[in-house]
């Protein structure tokens, strides 16, 4: 039997309580409208492509949230499509530092709450400035993980930046 999004079933779970994810309560308590898909992880760790394509969602809806550090220990969130790369010079001029870089893998739960692969810019640790690629803006919807390796949300850019107190700048290459 095919689902939506050409999932078989067995796949997608939609709107399953059980694993109701610190992003989603709260997007709910600010009463802002998502829907979560899940699906089986079949790791510990999934980046955005395989996630979009377990889903079967296109792929240019689907963003990744990237953490940064700058030269003075402050951190930063990005939001960009998953077939992307973070431009650092300009995600370092949009948040008005000299540079930034990628944090490393293990440092990502300690920052943010938050584990590899799951990580959301909503419901962080701290509130940490946040940028969306403004090519989110031409969008109706996009997808973000909602905090858990197996969900996303699907939900429209703008709620994503007021939920996760963010604004919109050009942060890839190209």
């Amino acid at each position: 039997m095919t689902l939506p999004w050409g999932i078989k079933k067995g796949i997608i779970m939609a709107k399953s309580k059980e694993i109701k994810t610190n992003a989603m309560r709260i997007l709910e308590r600010m009463k802002i409208a998502f829907t979560e898909l899940s699906y089986e992880p079949e790791g510990e760790f999934e980046d955005g492509i395989h996630t979009a394509d377990m889903l079967g969602l296109p792929h240019e809806k689907v963003y990744k949230t990237l953490v940064c550090r700058s030269s003075a220990k402050d951190f930063f969130v990005f939001v960009i499509p998953i077939e992307a790369e973070l431009d650092l010079k300009a995600a370092a001029a949009c948040v008005g530092v000299k540079s930034v870089e990628m944090i490393h893998v293990k440092e990502i739960k300690d920052v943010t709450g938050y584990v590899r692969g799951g990580c959301t810019s909503i419901g962080m640790k701290k509130n940490y400035p946040t940028v969306i690629d403004e090519s989110a803006k031409a969008l109706s919807d996009m997808y973000v993980s909602a905090g858990r390796i197996g969900a996303q949300i699907n939900i429209k850019p703008e709620d994503l930046a007021q939920a996760a107190g963010a604004k919109f700048a050009k942060i890839i290459r190209g």
